[in-house]
């Protein structure tokens, strides 16, 4: 098992798969995801996109890479915050196993998160990072094939 937390670019990153901190149409956003939709290019992963959208918040999917160091971009839909009492916290533990079990089935070996819903969506960063720390550790307790990488941006 091998999981770090570090700062830094996640689209610098050398990993077999990067998940994008999508939005449910899977549409080029900002943040994280701007950054990764230009590492990709833009125009390529736009029409990958959207043979796969639209997801629900907490699934996964894949998409080819393209320009990035990287065999496939997980894109997963983070919750938007409206306070902990909308289930927030377990559609954000979704993200995370979803995209692990979806790197898994793809034969990746390493994969690096973003601090999903951090950003805009407005989870605040305390309980983000908790729910990465927690259910990335669930997953890897029952299956440590997996190098995992949780990229804080500074």
């Amino acid at each position: 098992m091998s999981f770090e937390i570090i700062h830094g670019d996640i689209t610098k990153l050398k990993v077999d798969a990067i998940v994008n901190a999508a939005n449910t149409k899977l549409l080029e956003g900002g943040g994280v995801c701007g950054a990764i939709f230009r590492a990709a290019g833009s125009k390529k992963l736009r029409a990958a996109c959207n043979q796969v959208a639209p997801i629900r918040t907490g699934e996964a999917v894949s998409t080819p890479a393209f320009d990035l160091d990287a065999k496939i971009i997980i894109h997963t839909a983070g919750p938007i915050w409206r306070g902990g009492s909308e289930g927030e916290t377990a559609l954000l533990w979704n993200c995370y196993t979803n995209s692990l079990k979806l790197a898994k089935a793809k034969g990746c070996q390493s994969i690096a998160f973003p601090l999903i819903s951090s950003g805009i969506y407005g989870v605040p960063h305390e309980i983000a990072l908790d729910c990465a720390k927690i259910a990335i550790e669930k997953f890897l307790e029952a299956d440590d094939a997996l190098t995992v990488y949780l990229v804080l941006f500074k």
